[in-house]
């Protein structure tokens, strides 16, 4: 039996797929626990789930704030408070969890893996998936990816430093310990299917992609009365969600104004999350709701419509149900808005703030109507049923720590 943490830390897409790698181990007889952000729940999503949670003290004023020099330093600060009395034989380092796990995992001489849930690593066939949706040919999309990993070696050496100071470890350029890493082949695991995006011919050799990793359910959990009450009462309804997207009080309030007439104006029903946000959408024909897992909402919807978070767009294609897309610039969605239409699977991408009530509604009529796009999504879902991505996990630690 082996002693792992799973280092996690960010939103509920960032954090709550791992539950199923942590479980995974835990049944193979191994000692799990995983870090998550003190607020949002995250911490009682892991523990509803059976693991054990270690909960991050870090407080961020905005993506922006956290992605700066010092943002990246305080939350590496908090990450290894928070595991000063945590004994681990093999560390697992989701990314915003690196860049303080490197020099951890090798002040204490333990092995640590790379557990990413989208492609980050340079490759000719698609610039980083943290760069958006454009491709510009197989040599310019490599280049991109080089810079930006140069650029994050040049922008967060700082923190590296301070970390590895704080663990007693010499000070070594952040562009030579990436060097290290790439000639000892780090093994980095990709958390989602090569159905939806395959594995690079010119990776390297450690970077696989085995499947996806599914938020686990709560251990008891039983579906909201009113919630069943309302799917039982009608047609399929359409989803619509903005998972952790903070919105302003204009932009909430034109939102919820829009997305019932939208849905009026399609001839659906549809149940929307509050999320975040904090939607708030009422109608005879529209049900808000709070936090209900998807795997299981999913399955009773006729479409989806969100903003192309990497575990919302994997659980609708597990689904086999349409989606629309209305991503956010920056970060991973448009990379994910852009793989849902190259397979098929989405009616449109739309932007939130271009977004009006008749193109939503167009969208949510042509998602729901035109069989092609539920066809495409259920051709992907028969794929991914056959994945064991969790599995494949704990194979990859247990070779580690022979």
């Amino acid at each position: 039996m082996a002693k792992v943490v799973i280092a996690a830390w960010g939103s509920r897409g960032d954090v709550a797929p791992l539950t199923d790698v942590g479980l995974r181990l835990q049944e193979a007889g191994h000692d799990v626990a995983l870090t998550a952000p003190s607020g949002f729940g995250l911490t009682d999503l892991v523990t509803a789930c059976g693991l054990r949670a270690i909960p991050v003290h870090f407080e961020i004023g905005g993506i922006v704030q956290l992605l700066s020099p010092k943002g990246i330093r305080s939350m590496g600060e908090a990450l290894l408070g928070a595991l000063v009395d945590e004994p681990a034989d093999v560390l697992l380092l989701s990314p915003f969890c690196e860049l303080a796990g490197h020099p951890l995992a090798e002040a204490r001489d333990i092995p640590s893996i790379g557990v990413r849930m989208q492609p980050l690593t340079a490759t000719k066939e698609y610039p980083p998936a943290l760069l958006g949706a454009w491709s510009a040919g197989p040599l310019l999309n490599r280049a991109a990816g080089g810079f930006a990993t140069a650029a994050i070696d040049r922008i967060y050496a700082q923190p590296v430093a301070s970390f590895r100071k704080q663990l007693g470890l010499a000070r070594v350029a952040a562009r030579t310990l990436h060097r290290r890493r790439t000639e000892a082949a780090w093994p980095i695991l990709h958390g989602y299917s090569p159905a939806v995006v395959p594995r690079p011919s010119d990776w390297r050799r450690g970077l696989d992609v085995v499947g996806y990793w599914w938020s686990q359910p709560p251990v008891s959990w039983d579906p909201p009365e009113e919630v069943v009450t309302f799917l039982e009462s009608g047609p399929p309804p359409v989803f619509i969600g903005f998972g952790s997207l903070m919105l302003s009080e204009k932009d909430r309030v034109r939102l919820a104004a829009l997305v019932p007439e939208a849905l009026r104006l399609a001839r659906v029903r549809g149940i929307v999350q509050a999320g975040w946000a904090g939607l708030d959408v009422r109608s005879d024909d529209v049900l808000t709701i709070g936090e209900v897992p998807y795997d299981w909402l999913f399955n009773r919807v006729a479409a989806v419509v969100h903003s192309c978070g990497a575990g919302t767009v994997a659980l609708g294609l597990r689904a086999g149900v349409p989606t629309v897309a209305i991503p956010e610039p920056g970060a991973d969605k448009m990379f994910w808005a852009k793989r849902l239409n190259d397979l098929g699977a989405s009616a449109a991408t739309l932007s939130r703030r271009k977004l009006t009530a008749e193109r939503l509604a167009a969208a949510v009529a042509a998602a729901v109507s035109d069989p092609t796009y539920r066809d495409n999504a259920k051709r992907i879902a028969s794929l991914i049923a056959t994945e064991v991505g969790a599995q494949k996990a704990v194979g990859a630690v247990e070779r580690l720590l022979r």
